[in-house]
């Protein structure tokens, strides 16, 4: 679920336009919110010349189409519970609220506030375009990410509001007080003798202030060893990837010039003769065992997994046909525009789980990062849209697909769960509940840039909440969090973790095919 309103042309991959341009956000800490007439926060800085004027701006799309957390959510009640909650904690400031849906009516409105001392954008959704031109607009700001709702835009318009040097300060908690806490700092304009630049310096100390600090990160034992890099890259050489309703643009052509894989494009036709033509006793039968092995089946019926187990075969037939090892669909664009049936997601777990790869969103970057670490390391990747807890601090890797052999295909399988997609509450997708404890290495190799992006964390909880993606992996970060919020404007949302430390594989990885390591933390 990506996009970039910053480079608009990245989309989820750095290779064509967002398939998730028209979803949009939830909310989180709603326990925490309803409890906020009761909580206590330290004492208020001495305003000196009134009331500060603080536009507080909420930005979502429309909750009439597929967006985060779901079809219909009510954004008017959650912004309605941060209003309340934002006057009754900041007493002496004046907070203006207003709902931007876009970046011409955030135009509009910056255009227009003349009195106003400064801007609080809370994202309750995403792909707006709204944050940017409010942070541009130069008045002190401060951006916060309503987590599962906002925070594919938030980690990337405050990457590149930080990386512009604009007066942009970004919260990303799950707690409540930490956004107060940053308010707060708003009173400090109308102190004599104070300027923005004392208002940024009192809001990143109260930001970091309010950081988790770090616990444990002593990990399980886990023995991996990694394969030679001469036979990874041979088998990349002789591999193909197969990219289902999209253009592979540059990014396919800059995986073949890397690692001699070609990248095919496939039609959303040809992928449907091949669904109509799949053996639906077949179908049947893996449905079955899909359903068995599950924990539990939540909203899906036996007929639309049976569905997806259909879509599997169709996949599985294309990869057999043009002697392929992965496939990236453009399963969003297909199946909301009725070009697909069914979700793919189901049987691309099953693709992960045994040594293949499935790819979703045509993410070609994400595919190729898949396809050469499980050639590395004989583990699956697990593609996310991460969100941020900097209360915890933890990344949490939302999305609807994950393998459920993080260990690879002779390992040991962990629980899941079967429910419906998240955004449009149809089809089947995954929950799976992945283990806790193990050090994990996220990742994206970008063949266009000639760099890898790498971070490690330690799988601490697999949250359960009824926002966003499915699969919520939480994982304790291992480095600076502060460091980790920099680099989304130049990489996107995306990224791809595996279980185990990674590290050294990577820095071969990138030294055998000359390209840069960026620590994100």
């Amino acid at each position: 679920m990506e996009k970039s309103p910053c480079v608009m042309a990245s989309g989820c991959c750095a290779c064509g336009m967002s398939r998730r341009q028209f979803l949009a956000g939830c909310a989180a800490g709603m326990a925490a919110v309803g409890s906020l007439s009761t909580m206590a926060f330290g004492e208020s800085p001495a305003a000196g010349g009134g009331k500060a004027k603080v536009r507080l701006v909420f930005t979502h799309t429309p909750s009439t189409g597929p967006i985060w957390p779901n079809i219909g959510y009510d954004f008017d009640r959650r912004k309605k519970q941060l209003t309340e909650g934002l006057a009754r904690s900041c007493p002496n400031i004046e907070f203006v609220p207003v709902t931007a849906m876009s970046g011409d009516q955030a135009r509009k409105l910056v255009e227009g506030d003349k009195d106003i001392d400064g801007y609080l954008v809370y994202m309750v959704g995403i792909w707006t375009g709204a944050p940017e031109v409010i942070g541009a607009a130069g008045k002190p700001t401060v951006f916060v990410d309503d987590l599962y709702g906002g925070s594919g835009e938030f980690l990337i318009a405050n990457a590149a509001a930080r990386r512009a040097g604009q007066k942009v300060v970004g919260v990303s908690t799950s707690r409540f007080e930490d956004v107060v806490h940053a308010a707060r700092c708003f009173e400090i304009l109308k102190q004599p003798g104070k300027s923005a630049d004392d208002f940024l310096a009192a809001c990143n100390a109260a930001r970091k202030k309010c950081f988790g600090a770090p616990g444990d990160l002593r990990c399980a034992s886990d023995s991996l060893k990694a394969g030679d890099m001469g036979k990874c890259l041979e088998r990349l050489r002789a591999s193909k990837i197969l990219v289902v309703g999209s253009d592979p643009g540059a990014t396919g052509k800059s995986i073949q010039d890397v690692f001699g894989t070609p990248v095919v494009p496939i039609d959303f036709k040809t992928l449907d003769e091949a669904y109509e033509k799949a053996d639906r006793g077949k179908a049947a039968e893996v449905a079955a065992r899909w359903t068995r092995e599950a924990e539990k089946v939540i909203e899906p019926s036996r007929e639309e997994i049976e569905k997806c187990a259909a879509m599997y075969i169709a996949m599985s037939a294309l990869l057999e046909r043009e002697k392929a090892q992965a496939i990236a669909i453009n399963c969003l664009g297909g199946f909301y525009s009725g070009q697909m049936k069914a979700y793919p997601c189901l049987g691309f777990c099953q693709f992960n789980n045994d040594g293949g790869v499935g790819a979703c969103e045509a993410d070609l970057r994400s595919t190729i990062t898949m396809l050469a670490m499980t050639y590395l390391t004989g583990r699956p990747g697990y593609i996310s849209d991460p969100v941020i807890d900097t209360s915890k601090n933890q990344i949490i890797y939302a999305h609807c697909v994950a393998p459920t052999k993080v260990f690879g295909p002779a390992g040991s399988s962990n629980p899941y769960h079967i429910r419906s997609h998240s955004e449009d509450r149809k089809g089947a997708s995954m929950r799976s509940l992945m283990p806790i404890g193990y050090l994990t290495s996220t990742l994206t190799v970008d063949t266009n840039k000639k760099e890898i992006i790498f971070h490690q964390g330690k799988s601490v909880e697999n949250i359960d909440q009824d926002m966003a993606c499915r699969t919520k992996l939480a994982a304790e970060v291992k480095g600076d969090i502060d460091k980790l919020l920099t680099e989304w404007d130049r990489w996107s949302w995306h990224r791809v973790t595996f279980y185990g430390d990674l590290k050294a594989p990577v820095q071969e990885l990138g030294k055998a095919i000359g390209f840069k390591v960026v620590e994100e933390a």
